[in-house]
């Protein structure tokens, strides 16, 4: 299969840039283009993979470009998008450029171009504060933050392709997936980073939401089935750990598994406008076992925490730390 996967060089599409090519896919990565032929995380990909993919560097705001990459692909994932929240705050016409006209452009060359299957990224953001637990496919969505909105608007566009020309899409909703290589504008790294370099007050914003923490293996694992199933086709499905766990007990963890006592320090940088705040996320996972027959193997607290050594191991080494900025606030 020839397969493109957008967002490659980023944290979620580097790790599915590798298990692609281990499960012997011919892969095209798309990254964003710059003037230094940087590969984001790619460059420094694992070692039985690298130089088995083709990489084109553009920009996925580009519809001549999206287009020229999808050129002789079977199936694409679609994982290129700006996703800080507090920077959605501040430019968020980047966002909707990227996020919406980016999918626009992929779906409308898929459609073109009779590609067999897109698989676009969703977020568990779309969903905002949660009203009912778990949260099904069913919950309404809520734009509470530029980034969510703009998102919503990306599914939309997507599923409308679907429904207006039968383009074969696969709409994946993950939720907060953390692991090595996340940047430090996620809670998990920022808290990680600090610790590790000698801090014991930890900077944080609101520490009472909770979230539904996913390693990225088990999320990587759910586009691989989403891919190879098209029971998934017109579908909205949830990739999640059906687990919840708040921001403080979160931090209270990850300095358990690190061997620390920390004391959390409010930084008022760090809080969301009160009604912006997503307070609670918690995934309901079924439709994913049903359909693609994924089911996550980093779940519950015992899972959370297997999860989080293989992060802070990878965290721990000191070139790859030294990439982190933990004295300042990362949007």
């Amino acid at each position: 299969m020839k397969l493109l996967i957008t967002g490659a060089d980023g944290f979620i599409g580097s790790h599915l840039t590798e298990l692609s090519v281990r499960a012997g896919c011919d892969v095209r990565a798309f990254v964003l283009y710059n003037s230094f032929n940087s590969w984001g995380w790619l460059d420094s990909c694992g070692e039985d993979v690298k130089g088995k993919f083709e990489v084109f560097a553009g920009d996925i705001r580009d519809p001549n470009g999206v287009r020229t990459a999808m050129k002789g692909c079977d199936a694409v994932m679609h994982l290129a998008a700006l996703i800080a929240i507090p920077y959605s705050y501040h430019s968020p016409d980047t966002y909707i450029e990227t996020n919406i006209k980016g999918t626009l452009n992929v779906v409308q060359a898929a459609r073109d171009l009779g590609v067999a299957k897109v698989v676009h990224t969703s977020t568990s953001e779309v969903y905002g504060t949660a009203r009912f637990v778990p949260i099904t496919e069913d919950h309404p969505l809520q734009g509470q933050s530029p980034y969510s909105a703009s998102k919503i608007g990306a599914d939309q566009i997507a599923m409308s392709f679907y429904s207006s020309f039968g383009t074969p899409v696969t709409v994946l909703r993950p939720f907060n997936t953390y692991g090595p290589r996340q940047s430090a504008r996620a809670v998990i790294p920022t808290i990680i980073a600090q610790i590790a370099t000698g801090k014991r007050q930890i900077k944080l914003g609101a520490v009472h939401p909770t979230r539904d923490f996913s390693y990225v293996a088990d999320t990587v694992t759910g586009f691989m089935a989403a891919l190879q199933s098209d029971k998934g086709i017109g579908q909205v499905i949830n990739l999640g750990s059906n687990f919840e766990i708040s921001i403080g007990d979160t931090a209270r963890t990850i300095a358990e598994v690190m061997g620390v006592q920390i004391e959390i320090i409010t930084d008022e940088q760090r809080l969301r406008p009160e009604k912006s705040e997503v307070e609670r996320l918690w995934a309901a996972n079924d439709k994913a076992r049903k359909l693609l027959g994924w089911e996550p193997r980093y779940s519950g607290i015992e899972g959370f925490r297997r999860g989080l050594v293989e992060t802070v191991t990878w965290f721990n080494n000191p070139a790859r730390l030294g990439l982190y900025k933990s004295d300042i606030y990362n949007l």
